[in-house]
């Protein structure tokens, strides 16, 4: 299966005519696009629960994002994302969740996947086992397909120095200053619609699953 061009083609409208009537004339155009959407979704779900079995039985509808914005706080008012986010996640987690991301927007695609931004408590759980655990820590980032899938840095803020009760000249503290553990790459709009897409997505999302798996090992621990 493969994102139709339909759905770019919709987005980069709606990036230009960002209104509620714009909106409200193309809405069966949405519906169907969510359709497709909700496709995909229990596609991608249904291959990567057969390497990570915490994805067994999520609903595809529960992993697309809203389209609308809340604008209740912001400057921008137009009503609209341009974009679609589709964030699959095992268990109950809300906020500091493990899952794998994909991102749908034209010229700006990526796919990714890791634990964004976990709560503090978490944060600090995180920072600890790694501190402990720095060698399984580095083997999982530092392995082959993980680097030529996803580089050497997360996709968060960092710290410019060591976290309070971190060692400033401890091996991982690079590690250690990151405020989340998110990973991300790229994907062009040839890359996104063509007929390789799925097969690329869930290889790229089985490099993610080791990191998830230590993320969510962690976390999970009171």
């Amino acid at each position: 299966m493969k994102i139709g061009k339909n759905i770019l083609q919709f987005l980069s409208e709606l990036k230009i005519n960002n209104n509620r009537n714009w909106f409200l004339e193309n809405k069966v155009r949405f519906q169907e696009i969510q359709n497709e959407l909700i496709m995909l979704t229990g596609s991608l779900l249904g291959e990567i629960e057969k390497f990570d079995k915490t994805l067994k039985g999520v609903d595809p509808k529960s992993c697309i994002f809203r389209i609308y914005k809340d604008v209740r706080f912001s400057k921008d008012k137009s009503p609209y994302k341009t974009h679609f986010g589709i964030f699959m996640r095992g268990g109950n987690r809300k906020i500091d969740g493990t899952g794998y991301y994909l991102h749908i927007e034209p010229d700006g695609s990526l796919l990714g996947g890791g634990c964004y931004q976990p709560e503090p408590k978490a944060l600090q759980q995180i920072r600890e086992r790694i501190l402990v655990n720095t060698k399984s820590f580095r083997k999982i980032i530092e392995n082959q397909k993980f680097v030529q899938n996803f580089g050497t840095t997360f996709y968060a803020e960092k710290l410019k120095t060591a976290p309070k009760g971190f060692a400033k000249d401890h091996p991982a503290i690079e590690f250690l200053k990151y405020k989340g553990f998110a990973v991300g790459k790229k994907i062009k709009n040839s890359d996104l619609t063509s007929n390789h897409f799925m097969d690329d997505a869930i290889q790229s999302f089985r490099t993610i699953y080791p990191l998830n798996q230590f993320l969510e090992e962690t976390m999970a621990k009171k």
